[in-house]
């Protein structure tokens, strides 16, 4: 039976120079970092509550909320640009290293852009949707539309549009998840900050980015990770189709693809059982 954890018991601070990261921490055994997505009203708590009692039977999970979500400080730059500078801050500053590290969509773009990097930091990485390149689909997709029409104006019409998009299963957008996205979504630096990112303003200038400090944009780096990976997928995506995950799977040198039928970006809620399964066996495959 899984072990129980509270929202208040788990949540810790670290002081830094760019200011407070907050995070959840749970469990007990070797470190494991989830890196949540983006998106109104989105935090790493509500990305991974779910399925965070299930890897602290065998990890000490460390839930990282990135700047300018409304749960960390506030951020000065591009929220992308600012997620991808606060994992290395937050490991040393934890001292932790190497470590598995786990990303939903925008998490898995930043776990990815460390692993390229940094690879001393990561032992095994897992993607959950988002990262990669459209291959065969339209850029961006439908789900990323609805977010940049939510980000110009928001609405709970076009906030209900959006999450209905993230999923396979619209039974999933509950009352309940509505209204706590939406508060957090309008808090008004929350939404000044979003708007650096999807607005359809900012969206016209991603490119930049979303490159390196060369100029190489990360999913032309994909062979430089070198750490065993993971990719999660679901096949009924409709915010980063499941065709975004053939590059990085025919470029990391140790790369598997899993993917999931009736199912859309949220691969951890929708297949929760089988992905919590395929996650876990992969994590502790070799393990001692």
């Amino acid at each position: 039976m899984a072990i129980e954890i509270s929202y208040e018991e788990t949540l810790k601070e670290l002081h830094t120079d760019q200011g407070v990261l907050r995070y959840h921490q749970a469990g007990d055994g070797p470190p494991l970092l989830l890196l949540h997505g983006s998106g109104p009203g989105v935090t790493g708590w509500r990305n991974y509550r779910g399925v965070l009692a299930d890897f602290a039977e065998h990890f000490t999970c460390y839930v990282l909320e990135f700047p300018g979500f409304g749960v960390s400080d506030p951020c000065d730059g591009h929220p992308m640009v600012e997620a991808v500078g606060a994992v290395p801050t937050f490991l040393e500053g934890l001292g932790l290293g190497p470590v598995h590290i786990i990303g939903n969509s925008m998490g898995g773009v930043v776990g990815a852009r460390i692993a390229i990097a940094r690879p001393e930091l990561v032992d095994k990485f897992v993607s959950i949707g988002g990262m990669g390149k459209n291959v065969l689909s339209s850029s961006p997709g439908e789900g990323i539309k609805l977010l940049m029409e939510f980000t110009d104006n928001p609405s709970r019409e076009s906030l209900v549009r959006w999450l209905h998009s993230m999923v396979y299963n619209p039974a999933v957008v509950t009352e309940q998840l509505i209204e706590e996205r939406w508060a957090l979504a309008t808090e008004p630096k929350t939404l000044e900050i979003a708007r650096r990112m999807y607005s359809s303003k900012a969206f016209a200038a991603m490119a930049a980015a979303n490159a390196q400090a060369d100029g190489t944009p990360y999913w032309a780096q994909f062979g430089k990770i070198k750490a065993p990976t993971l990719l999660t997928w679901g096949r009924d995506d409709r915010v980063s189709p499941v065709d975004l995950g053939l590059l990085p799977m025919r470029d990391i040198p140790n790369a598997e693809f899993h993917v999931f039928p009736n199912c859309g970006h949220w691969t951890m809620i929708e297949a929760r059982d089988a992905w919590v399964a395929s996650v876990l066996s992969f994590l502790l495959r070799d393990s001692k």
